[in-house]
Order: C-alpha cells, then structure tokens, then sequence
C-alpha cells in the first residue's frame, strides 16, 4: 500500500488522464443525484476484503458515482452559492494533496503557511485592515463564524476580568446566514435577532434602538453581512460598526459570499465600514474562484484570536515555545489541518489580483443582465434590484408546487440547477452567479423555460 509500484505509476498517470479530460469539458456535464437503490444497482459494494484495485475504483468512480453528483462548477449551476475554481487551482489541488504537507504550524509547513498568509495579506488589504492584521484559512463559513464569535466571547471575557453574565448574547440582524443560530447553539449562548430596514438590511439605528431594549451587559458580539445567501444584501456596515465600537462589542462581518466583491470597483463603496471590523470571513470556495473547501478567517488583532484557540499539551510545547512563529491552528476552532488555501494562493500567484477584479466584475455584469431581462418577460417580476450577483424574481401566477416541477424538470433535462427559495413566505427563485462561463444566453435561455 505505501510502496510506488508500476501499478501505482498506471494509476498515476490514469488520475492525470481524468483530470485532464474533466477540465478539458466545456461545458462540464450537470449530471445529477441518483436514488440509493439505483446506486447500489449501478455500483454494488466498493468496500472488499481484497479490494478493487486503483484503476478499476477510479472507472467506477468516472463512469457511476461522479455522474451520480451535480457539478457545482456547471455555468448553469445557479443555486445556493455556486463555485468556479480556476483550472489553476483545481491543479494546484493535485500539488497539495500530493504534497503531504500538515498545514497546522509554521515548524511544520512554514512554506506553505506563508504562502497562504500573503493570500490572507491580498484580501485583509481589500478591507482595509492594518498591516497586523491576519488569520487562517477554514473549513467554510460556519466554521469561520464560529471560530470568529469564540475569539469575540474570550476578549470580552478578558475585559471584562472575568466576569460572566448568566447568558452571553450575540447581536445580529434576522435575515444573519444559519450558521450563527447554529454556532449560538454550539456555544450555548442566545441570539439577539433585530429587525432589517426596508432593504432587507441591518442598519446603525435598528441595532442601537435594540441594544437600548434588551441592555448590553450581556451582548458580547455584533454580527453583520457582507452579501446574504438568499438576496445577496450587503447590511450598512458603517452605521452598525459604529454602534458596534461605541458600546465597545466585537464586530463581525459574515462575508462569506459577498466579500470577493471587495475586489470589484463597480461596487465597493457597497462595503464601506468593513474597515471597523473585528473580523470577516469570506469563502475563496464560492466568488474568489478555488476549489471546494476553504473559508479565509481575518481579525484585525490576531492576537486576540490566538488567546482564544491555542491549545496546550505536552507533545505541543515544542510548537508553542516558539512564540514567533505563526501558526495557523491556533486562530480557529481546529487542531489537524490541511493547507486548504494554498489552490486559492497558486491562483492569485498565477493569474494576478487584476485578472481576479476582472473576473468578478464579469459577473456583476451577467447579474445586471439578468435582472433586464427578467423585467423584459411580462410573466416575470424582479422582487429586488441586486446588490452584488443574486438576482432573485417571481413567476407571476405559480404555484410553490409549480416552481418545483419546474426546477426538477430542470435537473432532469441536464439543463441547469435552479432550485425554489422562499421570502415572506412566499415561494420564489433565484440565480446565484458567480462563474465567469456563466452568460447573457444561459440566463435567457433558463428564463424562456418558463414562459
């Protein structure tokens, strides 16, 4: 099994034929989800006593489960928030694994860990955060957040000498990602829901008139968000990082979609007061174009993110003792890592910031589209004017069954992956964009199916 054989040379070089061909496809093949039955017809069982054998687990896998999966980097994939890694990252994915570098520690990968931490340098400089400033690269943005909300809870716990209030509350508007009732959850702590504006957003003067209802000796932490998943709504990030700083709280920003947009001129005055924050977080994953999985965590002071996640063992002295030295697990809730930012630092590396700016204001322009050409059907409706690149609208008279039928016939043709969503109780839908391949005419072309 650990041995380099002419066995392990064949399937090598039969990995390196599918990786070419995949990326080769233009465009990739949607495919889609099989029922459990039909797999287990179509595959059996792939766990033997003996084995498979490379090459035949890997045609297997090409010719049944991969098909048995969509390709979140289809042009028409345009649910949730897609990917679109470049093919320079989805290579450099390869590089890493094959690497067998621990990423956890500057004794033990301290290449790779400064070659991610001038990736972390690229985007803290789109916010405007101090030349201190820096993080680490994360599983996804649940991760981050909580990670970001556990350094919030230490550094008020250390202001305040340690002194604990029976329930710490953390501050955030009701439209906030899942991931901050559930990191809540985690925490054991509760969640101080306030109202948005007409805009869908969180504003300075909603969060002041809540934090003077409810008190904040137990408010430790305000969250915002930079690009919500549903409406891709930027909230007004200077007014709430203001009340945020005059009650001396934490301040957050949950940036995990909207953030790359940092990158684009067109909109970046969208952002401004992101330079307040505490931290952000922002998945390269989703609009910064690297490959499945990574969320890049960035605190201001990343001091107070060390204090709360090092952790102490005998057999971890010999990294700890070195105190000048960074090292990337003692900045989130994680111990054992892998380099996961090191396809988006060889992206950047490879094409530039500029080509990144390029690709990101492409799509805000696919998105602007969309929305003429959603207000130029009569059986459509925009329900909002996009901030950034989600462009979400109604099928005048559907039902919410309706929309369903038509996002499974959808998937059933290959065609594209657009799945209902729901607002104020009402079904809807809407296209996340973020690919670059993504066109005037895929849009047009979704959009005429349901005429």
């Amino acid at each position: 099994m650990h041995r380099y054989t002419e066995e392990t040379d064949r399937l090598a070089q039969a990995v390196i034929d599918y990786t070419r061909r995949r990326m080769r496809l233009d465009p990739v093949p949607l495919d889609g989800p099989k029922p459990y039955a039909e797999l287990l017809a179509l595959a059996g069982e792939t766990i033997t006593a003996g084995g498979l054998g490379g090459e035949k687990a890997l045609q297997l896998f090409d010719d049944v489960l991969s098909k048995a999966c969509i390709s979140v980097d289809h042009p028409r994939y345009l649910s949730f928030i897609p990917a679109a890694p470049t093919e320079a990252a989805s290579l450099f994915d390869l590089v890493v694994g094959a690497s067998s570098i621990y990423g956890g520690s500057w004794l033990e990968g301290a290449g790779a860990v400064y070659a991610e931490n001038q990736a972390l340098r690229w985007i803290a400089d789109l916010a405007d955060f101090p030349a201190e400033a820096g993080g680490v690269f994360v599983q996804g943005g649940t991760l981050g957040n909580l990670s970001a909300l556990v350094a919030a809870r230490h550094d008020a716990l250390a202001r305040r000498e340690g002194r604990r209030p029976d329930r710490w509350v953390v501050a955030c508007s009701a439209e906030a990602h899942s991931s901050i009732a559930h990191a809540a959850r985690v925490m054991d702590i509760d969640v101080l829901a306030v109202p948005v504006d007409d805009a869908g957003r969180l504003t300075g003067v909603a969060l002041a008139a809540a934090l003077d209802a409810h008190g904040i000796d137990d408010v430790f932490a305000v969250v915002a968000t930079a690009g919500t998943t549903n409406f891709g709504i930027v909230d007004d990030l200077a007014s709430v990082g203001a009340v945020a700083r005059a009650h001396g709280l934490w301040f957050h920003v949950d940036g995990a979609y909207g953030i790359a947009a940092l990158a684009a001129p067109s909109v970046r005055a969208i952002f401004d007061g992101i330079e307040q924050a505490d931290s952000f977080i922002v998945d390269p994953h989703k609009w910064l174009f690297a490959p499945f999985d990574a969320c890049a965590l960035v605190y201001r002071d990343p001091a107070k993110g060390c204090a709360a996640h090092t952790q102490s063992a005998g057999y971890l002295d010999v990294i700890n003792d070195r105190p000048d030295e960074w090292n990337p697990s003692d900045y989130a809730y994680h111990l054992s890592r892998r380099a996961r930012g090191l396809p988006f630092w060889f992206s950047l590396a490879t094409h530039g910031t500029d080509a990144y700016t390029t690709a990101i204001e492409s799509t805000l322009a696919v998105a602007r589209a969309a929305a003429d050409e959603i207000r130029a059907r009569p059986y459509l409706e925009l329900i909002r004017e996009p901030d950034l690149s989600v462009v979400v609208f109604r099928r005048l008279g559907w039902t919410s069954q309706q929309y369903y039928d038509w996002s499974d016939s959808l998937m059933k043709a290959h065609y594209a992956f657009v799945t209902p969503s729901a607002h104020a109780g009402e079904t809807i839908t809407r296209f996340a964009i973020v690919s670059p391949r993504t066109t005037v005419a895929d849009i047009s072309g979704i959009l005429d199916t349901m005429a």
